[in-house]
């Protein structure tokens, strides 16, 4: 059946008739087990649970009511989202309350869907029916999804589906404002995973090798970790290898050895190559060897070139293709994926002239010096040009502009919000060249440019800083920083009352920290982002590891940061400037 008249709990039945009895999802438990508890279901067991899930849901509302997922990481979570879009309900993929603390992105989500539904498990099951007992009007169904029967075939006759009804709400994770919820059909899930596997395989035909394993540790409710560890093995037949965040960051090595152990292709954002190449030992790598793997995409935020080097000397010594990582760039309002770099050869890093990207231009650097920024290939899933935000006329090569798209994997809009969907997604292009849709396209908020026919990412128009009179990057400005402190870092404009003013909030690591040594490290921080970017740092906030707010996909929230600071809400490890 062609791509555009398939559904996804349609391939799902597929996958069940042609191979019942192969592995489909293994799930590592790390929290059963240190050395880890595995766990698989072959595509017979997951589709005869979907099932069961989408008959109990049957009880509870109807097609295109939403069924918000609420539980923790793991094959019941995979079950639940199958079995809400089985029943032919909108999936809305959500995190777990942690620790019996509030979650307001959760409850924001939930107050904006309006669920008929939530599932979750035993384990999470009071937090999650306090959640839902404290939504306006009658209160959803919380159904424990371990509860229920789920190896006996249901009595369930499956609704017929269209590819453009709505498959799930995909809230975004809100760097620079609130969350919203794109609204994702079976079609652009299906036409985003097609142009994935078309990219990233151009080398090999456009398709697969054989025995590709998908290998996760993302979180299923955001969207790269949703496409590639739950809906890409689905859609593919693909079995995948997944475990939970915690078990990650608890130890990054896990993630090297699930790589090791497969042909794989996977995914993470800058800070967890950053985290794995820092934190796992030699002892963590005896014996195991990376030559297997295929593709490890860097995503979900701002791909930095250092980290890329220090990821793949740290781990060639055990094979590790220096093909394999592949930076990428998508948002959620494109499902996920935009563009990635070419097949078959390394990363590009070019050095641009940081004066002139600053006004606009990309000019690279002849010598050292400048802001080095990675490649993301030459666009070819969809269709990208660079506009003048607030003209709509196309950029040439080598200036600086927004990003737009256009392609079957861009969302319809934003769930009930016609006035944030139209500003978004309804760009027009002036005097479009030749070949090129007039409309509508979708305006990323991303600032990127054209060199060489390779697309850069330069940052978001939101958190442009305006300090003295010339825009400065805080990626570019943060990246300094990182190189000196190996720290995330927040660059941050506060307003005065004649001029902008450039503040730097930067997680320090070192504990128990002499005076002397903070001051040391700010004095480096200060004259490195002064002889770099040519500007004047006005304070810099040393604080405790963890203080600096991100979004799901480890982005740093500059506008919450701003805030912080604004109201002193940061404890420094430092005295004030």
């Amino acid at each position: 059946m062609p791509a555009g008249q398939r559904s996804i709990p349609a391939v799902l039945r597929e996958q069940a008739r042609q191979r019942p009895d192969a592995p489909a999802y293994t799930f590592i438990d790390y929290a059963l087990d240190p050395a880890g508890y595995s766990e698989t279901l072959t595509w017979s067991q997951i589709s005869v649970r979907a099932h069961a899930v989408a008959a109990e849901l049957a009880l509870c509302g109807s097609p295109g009511d939403r069924v918000a997922i609420c539980a923790p990481q793991g094959l019941d979570y995979i079950v639940g989202l199958l079995g809400a879009m089985a029943a032919g309900y909108i999936a809305v993929p959500l995190s777990v309350p942690q620790f019996g603390a509030h979650d307001e992105r959760v409850s924001a989500a939930l107050s904006d869907c309006e669920p008929t539904a939530i599932l979750t498990t035993s384990a999470a099951v009071s937090d999650v029916v306090g959640y839902a007992h404290a939504l306006p009007g009658a209160a959803p169904a919380v159904i424990g999804v371990d509860a229920l029967d789920l190896d006996t075939p249901a009595d369930f006759r499956p609704p017929e589906i269209s590819p453009t009804q709505t498959a799930l709400l995909q809230y975004t994770s809100g760097s620079t404002r609130a969350p919203a919820a794109v609204t994702v059909t079976h079609k652009n899930v299906i036409a985003n995973l097609d142009q994935v596997i078309a990219d990233y395989f151009e080398d090999n035909g456009k398709v697969p090798p054989p025995g590709l394993t998908m290998v996760s540790w993302l979180p299923f409710y955001h969207d790269m970790g949703l496409l590639l560890g739950v809906l890409a093995p689905t859609l593919r037949g693909f079995p995948a290898v997944l475990t939970d965040p915690m078990a990650f960051l608890q130890k990054p090595a896990r993630w090297l050895q699930m790589l090791a152990g497969n042909r794989s292709f996977s995914a993470a954002p800058n800070f967890a190559f950053e985290l794995a190449a820092r934190r796992t030992s030699d002892e963590d790598m005896a014996g195991l060897d990376l030559g297997n793997v295929h593709t490890i995409l860097s995503g979900a935020e701002r791909v930095r070139a250092a980290t890329l080097r220090r990821f793949t000397e740290r781990f060639s010594r055990y094979n590790l293709p220096p093909t394999a990582l592949k930076p990428s760039y998508g948002l959620a309002e494109a499902m996920v994926y935009v563009a990635s770099s070419n097949p078959g050869r390394p990363p590009t890093t070019v050095r641009f002239d940081y004066e002139k990207l600053s006004a606009g231009h990309a000019k690279r650097c002849d010598s050292g010096g400048g802001s080095e920024l990675v490649g993301h290939g030459a666009p070819r899933a969809c269709t990208v040009r660079i506009v003048d935000p607030q003209t709509g006329a196309e950029k040439p090569a080598d200036e600086v502009g927004e990003i737009w798209v256009h392609g079957d994997n861009v969302a319809g809009g934003y769930w009930r919000n016609p006035e944030l969907s139209e500003r978004t997604f309804g760009g027009r292009l002036v005097d479009p060249s030749a070949g090129t849709p007039p409309e509508p396209w979708l305006r990323t908020g991303d600032l990127g440019v054209i060199s060489d026919g390779e697309l850069f990412i330069v940052g978001r128009i939101k958190d442009l800083l305006i300090v003295d009179g010339r825009n400065h990057y805080p990626d570019d400005i943060e990246a300094t920083v990182q190189e000196i402190t190996g720290s995330r870092a927040a660059a941050i404009s506060i307003p005065t009352e004649r001029m902008e003013q450039l503040a730097v909030i930067v997680e320090f690591k070192t504990r128990d920290s002499s005076d002397e040594e903070l001051h040391s490290v700010k004095h480096e921080v200060t004259s490195a982002i002064s002889g770099v970017h040519g500007v004047r740092v006005a304070d810099v906030v040393l604080v405790s590891p963890g203080s600096i707010p991100i979004t799901t996909s480890g982005k740093v929230r500059r506008s919450a940061c701003a805030e912080r600071y604004y109201h002193g809400e940061f404890t420094r490890l430092d005295a004030p400037a």
